[in-house]
């Protein structure tokens, strides 16, 4: 929501809701911070909340819910079958994306586990702008592969265009005239490309890739967690999308898209995950796994009271005074930071503000991970945590070898309705401090390294002593203050 400010130097983004609710929080000495994170070996994962004061790690699951999300909770039916609450579930989902098929699941990767038990079969591919952890590993357990195919100034940290997230469709058409439709999984899009910055896609360029896929005889599948955000750009960046309602975004999109799947811990600032489409063939090639894997059709292991809270925030993403919350306050941290000259990714895209520890730390090697080495100093410089999002988020090749990424980004989530501003410029001076003393951060090693999601629960030891160095310097820099 555009509001000026009459002096200019005082323009901030602007709240249209009110905090009702708190939580207490707690900073540590930096004493006990440098503890923490070594106890925690080094993956910000493994902290405990009581531990950090701005907990930036996600915005999944955490973001704040409204008065009707939490009143609508009070009327959910705890039926096992022929739940009213499944039924009003189903309405919203109507109503938001006009499709009457509709799967429950508890989260968005288990949305991602149905679809590659239903469509990935050994030898096949999934063709996507670019991977996402969890989806990556589903498909190559089954057997399947993963193929990128983001255009090339999507790698790029810093440039002018608005759409970095955007498939090559010239590579994508090829790629799959070079395969053969049969051997394609399915084409994935993901609406706010996470490990690149949750940079969007155009509508232009999704409709584009939905043209492909069926003239081609491939399934399109949207990842629609991230859409609130990415509708966001396009109604701010796409000329098309100035003056289309939010309501018609979606329903364009559903008309276009085979399936549409998310993770309602982001789309609707709730909890569990939708399946849904408008060809009922679709829903029931994947219905069997529901079962299996979630609980039964009429609640796929999300409690009823969330399933409530579900329904309600799907309406409330329609609302462009909620939408904007998350983009526009991470502008303004990303513009707080790129002012200070810290190397973060531009343009800001959704989900967080993503710092660019390739530049933050340019002369330390892939193998010492640099995105888990800032990460961790980002927690013993503020009591912040942030996720790593470059190496470490990989996993290893089949021989062995280590794949790294493409790009080393260390994501500060912000959880919408959740933190203030003042909160965010305390980030910004935190961030400032360390990129000043950026000299003293080093590299990590690996202690535990799980074979398969090894960036939730592997373990590293700082290379040196760099961490008991950078907490020295903050106390010399800081005195008596946390």
């Amino acid at each position: 929501m555009a509001v000026k400010f009459y002096k200019c130097e005082q323009q901030v983004p602007l709240e249209m809701h009110k905090v009702r609710m708190i939580q207490k929080l707690s900073l540590l000495p930096v004493e006990e911070r440098l503890k923490k994170i070594q106890e925690a070996g080094n993956n910000t994962f493994l902290l405990q909340n009581k531990d950090i004061y701005l907990d930036m790690l996600t915005d999944s699951g955490v973001n704040g819910m409204s008065d009707l999300q939490f009143a609508a909770m009070m009327q959910a039916d705890d039926s096992y079958a022929g739940s009213e609450t499944f039924n009003r579930v189903k309405a919203a989902v109507k109503d938001v994306f006009g499709c009457e098929n509709v799967l429950p699941a508890h989260q968005g990767r288990a949305c991602e586990n149905i679809l590659a038990e239903a469509y990935v079969k050994p030898g096949m591919v999934a063709l996507m702008n670019f991977h996402f952890t969890t989806t990556k590993a589903h498909i190559t357990r089954c057997g399947g592969s993963v193929e990128e195919l983001v255009d090339p100034k999507g790698l790029l940290p810093q440039s002018d265009d608005p759409f970095k997230g955007n498939f090559n469709l010239a590579n994508l058409s090829q790629r799959i005239d070079e395969l053969g439709s049969d051997k394609v999984a399915f084409v994935r899009v993901e609406a706010g490309t996470n490990l690149i910055g949750g940079q969007p896609v155009s509508l232009e360029n999704m409709l584009a890739v939905t043209d492909i896929c069926h003239d081609k005889g491939v399934k399109s599948v949207l990842d629609a967690s991230l859409l609130q955000d990415n509708i966001y750009f396009m109604k701010t960046r796409e000329a098309r999308c100035k003056f289309m309602d939010v309501k018609e975004i979606y329903h364009l999109l559903a008309d276009h898209f085979d399936i549409i799947y998310f993770s309602a811990r982001k789309l609707s600032f709730s909890k569990g995950g939708i399946i849904c489409s408008k060809n009922p063939t679709y829903t029931r090639q994947m219905m069997e796994f529901i079962p299996l894997y979630e609980g039964f059709l009429t609640y796929g292991g999300i409690d009823v009271r969330t399933m409530e809270a579900m329904a309600q925030g799907l309406y409330e993403s329609l609302d462009m005074e909620y939408l904007d919350q998350g983009p526009e306050f991470i502008n303004y941290l990303a513009k707080e930071l790129s002012d200070y000259g810290v190397p973060v990714i531009l343009p800001a895209g959704g989900l967080g503000c993503h710092l660019d520890c390739q530049a933050f730390v340019p002369d330390m090697p892939h193998d010492q991970y640099p995105a888990g080495a800032v990460a961790a100093a980002i927690y013993i410089a503020g009591g912040i945590r942030p996720m790593e999002r470059g190496s470490l988020s990989e996993q290893r090749e089949p021989d062995g070898t280590e794949r790294f990424a493409e790009l080393e980004l260390a994501r500060l989530a912000v959880p919408r309705r959740v933190y203030t501003l003042s909160q965010l410029k305390y980030v910004a001076d935190r961030i400032k401090w360390l990129w000043d003393n950026r000299s003293l951060i080093g590299g990590l090693k690996w202690v535990e390294e799980p074979s398969v999601l090894r960036f939730f629960f592997g373990r590293l030891k700082e290379i040196g002593y760099w961490q008991e160095e950078l907490a020295a310097k903050f106390r010399q820099d800081f005195g008596d203050s946390l």
